[in-house]
């Protein structure tokens, strides 16, 4: 075997990188979405651990939900990705891109085991460019192949030093290729069948045997007229140790998936589902059709399950001719490359074997895939047509007649693959262009017209995204997630009932429940979120709030595991005032996913109804161990801890306020709640910036320009208050304490006795009952020298609260200085009426308010596309409550109480002339 040298490296390299530049500026689509955007094993916070206990989507092995494709090591390596770029696409296709690259290097050596140098890099040029590969090297989820063809094509390698001197074994080089299968499988499950080609290298090409040889001595030792030779007995302890490995190997991997096959659909794979021939003639058929891709690459298309190729339901079917002249042709070749022992009928053998060998898995020989056909699938198994090609072509050439023609149709096809290629990238650019494409090549698909569905929706583009829904109902009625599509998109368009016809109508398809029975329907888990999305649909009308819970309750019998029923249905029952039942439903969600940080803020929120507060806090801790940067987590918590009333708590609720503006710098709410927290702390200062962000961002924030303008008045700043008052007046004329405070102003600061009349008139006009809004009228009326009026005003506030001490004492002394001769000075000087600050008047007082700005939000955790994705809020319309009081406010209440009545006192003795 020829080494490698650094021109042909080049070569390669160079031509790759040619070819696949324009994919470094491609997007995450199809399955990325799912490996990548919604993995969190990717996430630095994950323990590392898990990436070997979940599957390559991020769901636990052992749930029913799962794939059960086990490939950790191909996770890791989009973890390393996450960690330098977190979820920048460029950097995880140019990772694919070099590893494409490595495989295509490594392949040439491979090459030149069975090839000339000039037919090798030939072989390796046409295995880089082909477009087939598109899928494998421009789609990010094909980095399992790439990765798991790296150990792949190394083992083999390895392998083939394992003959000695004298045919001796070589025991190292074995050693290492079991080393290698191992990590191949965990980045792919196909990498273990490179110890069918190792087996087939030792028999037929390292021993030199052929299929009349091999039949010739076992005939003789079975009459006993010979023995087995020394040389093929070492063979058999090389194939023994390789397939004892790859058992060990085999029996690992059912363990890891816990006996359980994938649940797929007849959606995924129609045949799978299928009776006898149909299935067997249609499976068959795939086998062609996966041939001619390979072949001629020029219609390709990123999903053929469903109803893209029919099924072959009869012996009749023309299509039936295809698979005859292929296994014809496949045939021919196995009976040349087993029969003779020549180099030629050698390299047909070694490029029949990767052509098969790493397809069986994808094949439906031993169990069900979730596909009909998947290009990335191909990517070994275009190795040995690529061999196969370059040795054809190695014939033809060295004949002079054909030796210019041979390089002019090459260089054609590299040319034309390489164009291919380069034009494929561009449909990977984003969903909506890579369906789009895949439409123009299918039309009979309905998950295409859904996946396209799909990519206008996440536009915001509801109106056009309908319609490919709907084609996707009318190209298959009977698909469940189509009709939970339209469901959907009816919904966001606010047409409530043509919603839940479509719901009822996807529910109508699912199979009957068994009372007394497991559900145990080969069906795809997320259709049963059917369930969940009419209810959720239902529940917005009170009356039906029961039905929904029998719809959650209806998906739980159906899969007692389905925690996305949990989940919604404790939501339902807080809505329903039975926070107790939503705590079971949201701790038997627990049992099933203990690592979900967003379970554990939701129970968090039901402790806030049950008013347990520190178990509340526990739970959003312990959200936030698993999830730092849980948004909603660091928010409520920090409202709680600064609710709390204590002091050594405020720190560490300013700490994750700080973390919550951080991850969400457009929210008013962080801001004006650290503006609340340096209230507490008599922080005046940073107080007003945190309010003027705040309101920057959200210039109608009510909330923070109330307590601004309260700042203000509260560090004497009333003049400052008052254009705040103003704007909040603007966007809220019905704000009372707003109306109040600024009268307040008007009376004490601006002398503005008319302005203050019509604040406190407003009030009045709002609530007649408002006895600090009607008491500080009187007070006016007083300044206005409006004695009787007065002494109405306060005969009414005193009937309004009857056992508040002030009133009866002020309208003690109206009626005094009515009786008296002498009307010389104001009996309430304007800076004792009763105010925001609850010095002057100590029962009737305007505190921080801090509830408007209070939200409390459930969290969804959507397992599946077609679930509605809204966040309902279930935060109480607490508008302005007074938070709650420690015992160091009630302490300084009492002491503005006291300093009040002194006050007061002092008053009474002038107005007696004292």
């Amino acid at each position: 075997m020829a080494d490698i040298n650094l021109k042909e490296i080049t070569l390669i390299v160079g031509v790759i990188t040619a070819c696949y530049w324009n994919s470094l500026f491609c997007g995450f689509v199809f399955d990325d979405v799912s490996a990548i955007l919604d993995n969190k094993d990717l996430h630095p916070s994950t323990p590392l651990k898990t990436l070997f206990q979940n599957d390559f989507w991020g769901t636990p092995m052992s749930e029913e939900r799962s794939h059960k494709s086990y490939r950790p090591l191909t996770v890791l390596t989009f973890r390393l990705n996450y960690l330098l770029s977190e979820l920048k696409p460029m950097s995880y296709h140019l990772l694919n891109m070099i590893f494409h690259a490595v495989v295509s290097v490594i392949f040439l050596k491979v090459c030149r085991l069975f090839l000339d140098n000039k037919s090798s890099v030939i072989a390796s040029l046409l295995f880089a460019v082909h477009p087939i590969h598109t899928e494998a090297v421009t789609g990010v989820v094909g980095r399992a192949e790439l990765l798991s063809s790296i150990f792949f094509l190394a083992a083999f390698l390895s392998y083939t030093r394992s003959k000695g001197p004298d045919n001796s074994i070589v025991w190292t080089p074995i050693a290492l290729t079991v080393f290698l299968v191992a990590v191949a499988t965990l980045c792919k499950e196909q990498g273990i069948t490179v110890v069918g080609i190792c087996c087939v290298y030792e028999v037929f090409i390292a021993q030199g045997y052929t299929l009349p040889l091999l039949c010739t001595t076992a005939g003789q030792f079975l009459r006993g007229k010979g023995s087995i030779p020394f040389s093929m007995l070492q063979t058999l302890v090389k194939l023994i140790v390789l397939m004892f490995s790859t058992l060990l190997l085999v029996v690992i991997r059912v363990q890891v998936i816990q006996s359980q096959l994938p649940v797929f659909t007849r959606f995924d794979n129609p045949a799978a589902v299928s009776p006898t021939p149909t299935r067997q003639l249609t499976f068959n058929y795939l086998l062609p059709v996966n041939a001619w891709l390979l072949l001629n690459p020029s219609e390709l298309c990123c999903d053929w399950t469903m109803g893209t190729i029919p099924l072959i339901e009869s012996l009749l079917d023309i299509r039936n001719l295809a698979t005859f002249t292929f296994f014809c042709f496949l045939g021919t070749l196995g009976v040349f490359s087993l029969r003779y022992s020549g180099d030629s009928s050698k390299t047909v053998l070694m490029a029949l074997c990767l052509m098969a060998l790493p397809f069986i898995p994808a094949s439906n020989l031993f169990f069900p895939v979730g596909f009909v056909v998947a290009e990335r699938v191909l990517y070994v198994p275009s190795m040995g047509f690529c061999i196969l090609v370059a040795h054809g072509w190695q014939k033809i050439s060295t004949k002079s007649v054909f030796k210019k023609l041979s390089w002019i149709c090459l260089s054609m096809v590299i040319l034309t693959h390489s164009l291919k290629t380069f034009h494929r990238n561009w449909d990977w650019e984003s969903e909506y262009t890579l369906f789009m494409s895949a439409l123009k090549v299918n039309k009979n698909n309905a998950k295409l017209w859904n996946n396209v569905g799909h990519a206008l929706e996440n536009e915001k583009n509801f109106e056009r995204a309908l319609k490919y829904f709907l084609q996707a109902t009318h190209v298959q009625p009977d698909d469940i997630g189509a009709h939970m599509n339209v469901g959907r998109t009816y919904k966001n368009l606010n047409r409530t009932k043509e919603a839940e016809e479509s719901y009822m109508m996807a529910k109508s398809l699912m199979p009957q429940i068994i009372p007394g029975k497991k559900y145990a329907a080969r069906i795809a888990p997320n259709h049963l979120n059917v369930y969940i999305n009419l209810a959720n649909l239902i529940r917005a009308n009170e009356s039906r709030l029961e039905e929904a819970d029998q719809l959650y309750r209806q998906a739980i019998s159906m899969r007692p595991d389905f925690k996305q029923a949990y989940i919604s249905r404790g939501e339902l029952l807080l809505k329903m005032n039975k926070p107790l039942k939503a705590k079971e439903a949201y701790l038997k969600a627990l049992e099933l996913d203990r690592n979900n940080a967003d379970l554990w803020y939701n129970l968090a929120i039901v402790y806030i109804e049950l008013k347990e507060p520190n178990e509340a806090l526990k739970n959003f801790n312990r959200a936030l161990e698993l999830n730092p940067k849980h948004k909603l987590a660091l928010f409520n918590s920090a409202i709680l801890m600064q609710e709390s009333g204590e002091v050594k708590l405020r720190p560490e609720a300013r700490k994750r306020l700080l973390s919550y503006i951080n991850e969400e710098p457009l929210d008013a709410n962080g801001y004006f709640n650290l503006g609340m927290l340096a209230m507490d702390d008599k922080k005046d200062n940073e107080a007003e910036i945190w309010m003027k962000k705040a309101i920057k961002l959200q210039a109608d924030f009510r909330s923070a320009l109330f307590n601004l303008a309260l700042l203000y008045s509260q560090t004497s700043k009333e003049l400052k208050a008052l254009p705040i008052l103003e704007e909040l007046l603007r966007y809220y004329p019905d704000h009372i304490k707003g109306l109040i405070l600024k009268g307040d102003i008007l009376m004490n600061q601006k002398k503005d006795i008319l302005g203050a009349k019509k604040c406190f008139e407003r009030i009045l006009e709002m609530d007649p009952s408002n006895v600090q809004g009607k008491h500080n009228l009187c007070v006016v009326y007083f300044e206005e020298k409006d004695l009787l009026k007065a002494e109405r005003c306060l005969l009414e506030t005193l009937a309004l609260a009857p056992h508040e001490e002030y009133i009866q004492r002020h309208l003690n002394i109206v009626r005094d200085k009515i009786s008296s001769s002498s009307f010389i000075e104001p009996i309430f000087p304007t800076s004792k009426i009763s105010s925001v600050e609850g010095e002057k008047i100590p029962t009737e007082s305007v505190k921080k308010s801090r509830g408007e700005s209070r939200e409390t939000q459930i969290v969804k955790t959507s397992d599946n596309k077609s679930q509605s994705k809204s966040n309902k809020q279930l935060g109480k319309d607490r508008d302005e409550e007074t938070p709650h009081k420690t015992t160091k406010d009630i302490k300084e209440i009492e002491k503005k109480r006291v300093a009040a009545l002194k006050r007061l006192e002092e008053i009474e003795r002038i107005l007696n002339g004292e």
